[in-house]
């Protein structure tokens, strides 16, 4: 069971337990699923949920619970898997994803279990971010708003009015935090449409930025605790997509994909093998 107070090596067990366990969701299913983005937010949603994120299984809808919006949600490889490990459902209900009648199916918002946003178009959850962010602050609510972003999203429009209006108001109970993976489904980010120098636009934009290595969970950690008064926070992570394996790793055939028997015991195995080390 997941707590708040877990050191470095608890959070690279973390990490290897989610992935094991997002493969084990995603092999039975004839749709497939969404392995790279996943597995490359793994250590940001650990040490989140292992460090930062003020929720409690036991008392879900907490007016004053901190909220964690996932934009890119068809990201629940992640996801699912951290929500079962810190309580909010048992784990073995991980076997009904994607399955009629199961309420791990689709992109379902169940608050009771953690699931605070439904997902739909890509770039619209920061803005709901934003809007939950200045509520908080008008209702003198400690919560805090952590809205997680993929790169690839950054292409639409709606997200740069939302970063300017984040700034305009002030928001330093907002971090947004972007899982910088350089790839997209149509291919490398800089390629499709590009977004560097990234820190430098955020910066621009007058947001407190952060970098980090988003696989390395003690500068994750660090990264969550650098925030700053009256002014929102954007965590920018260096991620591989597929990161754990070595087949998914960098390979944009892997944004949504289904498992072979022996695709599956071999990622099994490299992930035994490299996690907690």
């Amino acid at each position: 069971m997941i707590d708040r107070n877990m050191n470095v090596s608890d959070l690279k067990a973390l990490s290897a337990k989610m992935r094991l366990l997002g493969l084990d969701m995603a092999f039975p299913s004839t749709n497939g699923a969404h392995f790279g983005g996943s597995f490359s937010c793994i250590e940001i949603l650990a040490v989140l949920y292992g460090k930062h994120l003020r929720v409690d299984p036991a008392n879900p809808l907490d007016p004053d619970r901190d909220i964690f919006i996932p934009s890119k949600n068809h990201c629940v490889l992640a996801h699912l898997p951290v929500l079962a490990l810190s309580g909010f459902f048992p784990e073995s209900e991980l076997v009904e994803f994607q399955k009629d009648g199961g309420r791990l199916t689709g992109y379902p918002m169940r608050p009771e279990i953690g699931l605070e946003y439904s997902g739909g178009s890509l770039a619209m959850a920061i803005s709901v971010g934003i809007g939950m962010a200045v509520a908080a602050r008008e209702c003198s609510s400690p919560r805090r708003i952590y809205v997680l972003m993929g790169d690839g999203e950054l292409n639409e429009g709606a997200i740069w009015e939302a970063f300017m209006c984040a700034s305009h108001f002030k928001l330093g109970n907002l971090t947004a935090i972007i899982d910088r993976n350089h790839l997209s489904y149509d291919g490398n980010t800089e390629d499709v449409m590009g977004i560097e120098s990234l820190t430098d636009k955020m910066a621009a934009f007058n947001w407190h930025v952060v970098t980090c290595d988003g696989h390395d969970v003690a500068d994750v950690d660090r990264a969550f605790s650098d925030v700053a008064p009256g002014q929102p926070t954007v965590v920018i992570a260096d991620t591989v997509k597929g990161k754990g394996v070595s087949f998914m790793e960098n390979r944009p055939e892997w944004h949504h994909s289904r498992l072979s028997r022996s695709q599956y015991e071999q990622a099994r195995a490299e992930i035994l093998q490299g996690g907690g080390q």
